[in-house]
């Protein structure tokens, strides 16, 4: 397994972003692509590959911490690596860790593909194990984002953050009630995410 990959962002879609290492394009998939941004600087991508008889993908993470509490997600029986990124990309870690201790099933629910019997499957199998995760190692992605001046990117920015929902696996009808608050606003597209992600985990459904 590939512990991480140094090199520089290609290409930045919904799904997944492509590093090039040494004129290789790696394809990986990121709780949230536009986390990342296309340059010639040198990043490290923390990297997890996921082997299945159908499937063979490589994910990757912005910390060790990131990528540890996937593998602790994908653990867990009902949530593949979809709903994990998923669950990952809304950026509430404490919030997760504080709900699975608290047995909050009405937060777990909100994320998309996980239902009572799979929230209730997070809470056995998780319980008591996350704890290590809470540090500050892992990102706070609903930080106040900075406002810059509008421009006539933003409709481009906001349909590729709409793009990323829906490949996360919100529904459409969940992302048309977010997209009122959205327009209000002209972000980038990585704030854009964030800012539904909150709307979406805070009850706008």
């Amino acid at each position: 397994m590939f512990e991480y990959i140094t090199g520089s962002v290609e290409f930045v879609g919904p799904e997944y972003i492509v590093l090039d290492h040494n004129g290789i394009g790696y394809q990986l998939l990121t709780p949230n692509p536009y986390m990342f941004r296309k340059s010639e600087q040198q990043i490290r991508v923390y990297t997890y590959q996921y082997v299945r008889e159908d499937i063979l993908a490589l994910y990757g993470f912005q910390s060790r911490e990131e990528r540890a509490l996937f593998m602790k997600l994908i653990s867990v029986s009902g949530i593949g690596p979809k709903g994990a990124l998923a669950i990952l990309a809304a950026g509430q870690t404490k919030q997760v860790v504080q709900a699975v201790e608290q047995e909050d099933e009405k937060f777990l629910v909100k994320f998309p593909g996980v239902g009572k019997k799979t929230a209730r499957q997070m809470i056995l199998d998780l319980k008591g194990k996350l704890n290590d995760l809470v540090p500050d190692a892992l990102p706070d992605l609903f930080s106040a984002p900075d406002a810059f001046e509008k421009s006539e990117r933003v409709s481009v920015e906001l349909d590729e953050a709409l793009e990323a929902l829906k490949a996360l696996g919100y529904a459409e009808r969940e992302i048309a009630r977010v997209v009122p608050d959205l327009i209000k606003e002209a972000l980038s597209t990585d704030q854009y995410i964030k800012k539904a992600l909150q709307l979406l985990l805070n009850g706008k459904r």
